[in-house]
């Protein structure tokens, strides 16, 4: 598996995940169960941790780092994804926080500092500026991202059924 120590820290990963063999998972990385990490996706803890929930998925070319911790944030940016969430392919994660059953567009750039509440989509090529808080049951599109409107109910619903087609999906690579 393309996993990598770093320093006194190796990835943790959950029961019954997908991790592809062109994905690399380096350092302090904790990956929750039923979880799937795709094709040529990074996820660097290298200087802080990243971890990831249960049944959620970062998808191809996807890439995952972290901030430092120093005298003016002592605790850094780590990357925290919840459970039930898809990052979509290409999308650049930084330091930043994602509830549950949230989707992040293909292409999107997520900044250090960032919260993103539960069940909230971003939409593809959205660029999340540092700091922002974004609020649950909402839809962000744009560069910055901008809230543009509430979710329906069939799209709030959407984002959990997300998460669990690409747990199917990864089931099937296992078997």
């Amino acid at each position: 598996m393309p996993l990598t120590p770093y320093l006194n820290t190796s990835p943790v990963l959950g029961d019954n995940i997908f991790l592809h063999a062109s994905a690399q998972v380096i350092g302090d990385v904790r990956i929750g169960r039923d979880s799937s990490i795709w094709c040529n996706t990074v996820l660097r803890g290298d200087v802080n941790s990243i971890v990831i929930g249960e049944c959620s998925n970062v998808q191809d070319f996807a890439m995952g780092h972290v901030s430092h911790k120093n005298a003016a944030k002592p605790d850094g940016s780590p990357l925290i994804i919840g459970d039930y969430v898809t990052i979509g392919h290409s999308a650049l994660l930084h330091g930043c926080t994602i509830g549950n059953e949230c989707l992040v567009g293909m292409g999107s750039i997520i900044m250090d500092d960032v919260v993103i509440q539960d069940r909230v989509m971003v939409g593809a090529g959205s660029l999340v500026s540092p700091g922002k808080v974004l609020e649950s049951g909402y839809l962000y599109v744009g560069r910055p991202a901008l809230r543009v409107r509430a979710l329906t109910a069939e799209e709030i619903a959407y984002l959990k059924y997300s998460a669990e087609h690409y747990v199917r999906i990864k089931n099937n690579y296992l078997a």
